[in-house]
């Protein structure tokens, strides 16, 4: 378990890698030309689904990576894998019908909410220890 969040990472690489691709997969299919960052409706979704995984992306993982360095390598791992299945839930949610998104939007930030707390738990602690 040890290694979890380390597959968690690789996991989100390949989500955001995939988030990029569909972009520009879209910009290609609809004639949008960089840099625009809007034109068309399934290009539009895909950026915005792309955007905001980033956006949750940064501060997912150092959260990630906080909760399993201070004691929580287990736990923040299967914390991480849930994140990850809540943004690919989000994302292919928003692409069908933005309406749609709520669901997965909230298992990633309840996955991550945990790992904040793991965080903040084990960084105290060890600054208490320290």
């Amino acid at each position: 378990m040890t290694h979890l969040p380390a597959l968690v990472t690789l996991l989100t690489v390949l989500l955001l890698s995939g988030t990029m691709f569909i972009v520009g997969k879209m910009r290609g299919r609809h004639g949008i030309k960089a840099p625009a960052t809007s034109g068309h409706p399934a290009f539009d979704r895909a950026y915005r689904v792309q955007m905001n995984t980033l956006e949750g992306a940064v501060m997912f993982l150092p959260t990630l990576w906080l909760a399993a360095t201070y004691g929580f390598s287990g736990w923040a791992g299967i914390a991480g894998l849930v994140w990850v299945v809540g943004r690919v839930w989000y994302a292919w949610s928003y692409m069908k019908d933005p309406a749609s998104r709520g669901p997965g939007f909230a298992v990633a930030m309840m996955a991550w909410v945990a790992l904040l707390v793991m965080a903040a738990i084990g960084v105290c602690r060890a600054l208490m220890l320290g």
